[in-house]
């Protein structure tokens, strides 16, 4: 059956959210489905949504790391008159579309700072005269809220509002149960889907981008400029000092920070090249020798599926935990390298490579489940047509 969708995300500093967003909103409409994404985050150039409709929301940005302060594209933080088009405009497009599934993306296990149009859009959902199937989609890793009664608050919405919840990720890998404690309260509406990876390079190897490189990658790029400085200043120290360094510059880094590292890179003579973000990422990954990032949850499960050798440095500013943690799970099976973001300099950087060098291939690790896509789109199917047979 053809169904419509409607997919609701938000990106407040980094785009991986948007990323996994577009992705599944991408595959969804490719199986037939008549899908609109709302995106209330920042517009990030060259999105792909394949067959899937975007519906911008007036965009929001986090000020800081610990994502308190909302602002809007000209930096000045968000009043109710802003917030009040946001809901009108989501609303608007619910009434217009009239959906058989909503999706929000994180909410309510997280985005607890978009309450003011989250609940009012699945209250209205609720309320139209067809029903549609309520879902949360969201990571392997929820961030941990320092107050208990967050997670009641989460519990409750859940059970008044959804009907199921996706989470992108492997339980054999990370359990769900391993960051949300009150797991057994929603275990049996809740579907592990694998990872959400997209775009993987063909199996025959024959492009040779990136063969024999040090690739440097920070997802996009909002909080990716030390991580990239330190690799730059890192490479003198290392044993890959004479192979070429490839630095890829995500669409958020600022400006001023690509300026410094093209300017440091010039000065470091050959071998060193400076680009944005490239769509053959997944090629260059599977080619180099080695990759250095931030552990994310594109950027992970892409390392893990296709590359060598990696040196991750997981982001740990604010109240954000969940890439310090999968870093730390994949450090203890000793699949790559961990150098904390609080012990970055160029010298931990270069030991962290050499060590990657000596260690062994990700490549002899057991295989993730990176069959998300697929899964997602047949449990959506599957809801969908068991709601078609109850109703009929």
């Amino acid at each position: 059956m053809s169904a419509r969708i409607l997919f609701h995300v938000q990106h407040l500093l980094g785009i991986g959210h948007l990323r996994r967003a577009a992705t599944l909103v991408r595959h969804l409409a490719a199986a037939g489905h008549d899908v609109i994404l709302t995106s209330g985050g920042l517009p990030v150039p060259g999105l792909d949504l394949g067959g899937a409709r975007l519906v911008q929301l007036p965009p929001v940005r986090a000020t800081d790391k610990r994502f308190k302060i909302l602002v809007d594209s000209h930096d000045v933080v968000i009043d109710d008159a802003f917030k009040d088009r946001r809901v009108a405009l989501l609303l608007d497009t619910l009434r217009q579309h009239r959906p058989d599934l909503l999706i929000t993306e994180l909410f309510p296990f997280g985005r607890r700072q978009l309450r003011f149009e989250l609940v009012p859009l699945v209250e209205a959902a609720r309320a139209l005269p067809r029903r549609p199937l309520v879902v949360s989609s969201v990571r392997d890793i929820l961030v941990r809220s320092p107050k208990p009664e967050r997670v009641d608050e989460m519990i409750d919405l859940f059970g008044r509002y959804f009907d199921y919840t996706l989470v992108h990720g492997d339980p054999a890998f990370i359990p769900f149960a391993r960051t949300f404690p009150r797991w057994r309260d929603i275990a049996d509406r809740t579907f592990h889907t694998g990872y959400v990876i997209d775009g993987l390079p063909a199996g025959d190897a024959s492009t040779q981008g990136g063969r024999g490189e040090v690739l440097v990658s920070a997802g996009g790029g909002a909080v990716g400029g030390p991580l990239l400085q330190a690799a730059l200043a890192a490479r003198p120290f290392s044993r890959m000092r004479e192979a070429p360094w490839r630095f890829l510059c995500g669409p958020a880094m600022p400006a001023a920070d690509v300026a410094a590292l093209r300017a440091r890179a010039q000065a470091a003579g050959d071998g060193v090249v400076i680009e944005p973000a490239r769509r053959d990422f997944t090629t260059l990954l599977r080619n180099c020798t080695l990759s250095i990032s931030q552990g994310g949850y594109n950027t992970m499960i892409e390392t893990l599926s296709v590359a060598d050798r990696a040196v991750i440095v997981p982001y740990a500013g604010g109240l954000e935990t969940e890439q310090e943690l999968r870093a730390e799970l994949l450090a203890e099976r000793g699949v790559f390298q961990v150098v904390p973001e609080a012990d970055l300099s160029p010298r931990t950087l270069a030991t962290g490579i050499d060590r990657a060098l000596d260690g062994p291939s990700i490549r002899t690790f057991p295989r993730i489940d990176a069959g998300g896509i697929a899964k997602t789109v047949s449990l959506i199917e599957q809801w969908l047509t068991a709601r078609e047979r109850k109703t009929a």
